[in-house]
């Protein structure tokens, strides 16, 4: 008789096998952001095809970019009978924490074939805070 090591785990990933709505690509919005730096300034690049622009709200609060927004539920139409229905809908929002500080008084953001791309200038440091002694 062979023996057999026993992988509780591997039995537990069987059984959420057969649960498709359990399967991590599959729950909620696609929220992965690509943050980069680019030309001295922080950059946010987020995948939300098919959502309106206008409701979209991006904001950026000291070391915090906060992306937020809605897809609206789409009416439901007569004769229209669904096998599977895997597109969400409703708000979806997703909070970063930024590398570097950020003028939030410059940030500007843009919308193109269903990517958003955030642009936040790095803040540089002002010379008012140096005090010069003299000896």
């Amino acid at each position: 008789m062979a023996i057999i090591k026993w992988e509780p785990f591997d039995e537990l990933d069987r059984f959420f096998d057969g649960f498709p709505s359990m399967q991590a690509g599959r729950l909620g919005f696609d929220m992965a952001v690509d943050l980069y730096e680019e030309n001295n300034s922080v950059v946010a690049e987020m995948n939300v095809p098919g959502i309106d622009p206008e409701k979209v709200e991006v904001t950026v609060e000291g070391d915090f970019l906060r992306i937020s927004g809605r897809r609206e539920e789409e009416q439901e139409r007569k004769g229209k009978q669904f096998y599977t229905k895997e597109i969400r809908r409703g708000s979806f929002e997703r909070t970063i924490r930024l590398p570097e500080r950020v003028d939030d008084e410059r940030v500007t953001a843009e919308y193109k074939e269903g990517v958003l791309r955030v642009m936040m200038p790095k803040r540089t440091v002002s010379e008012k805070g140096k005090v010069k002694i003299e000896v």
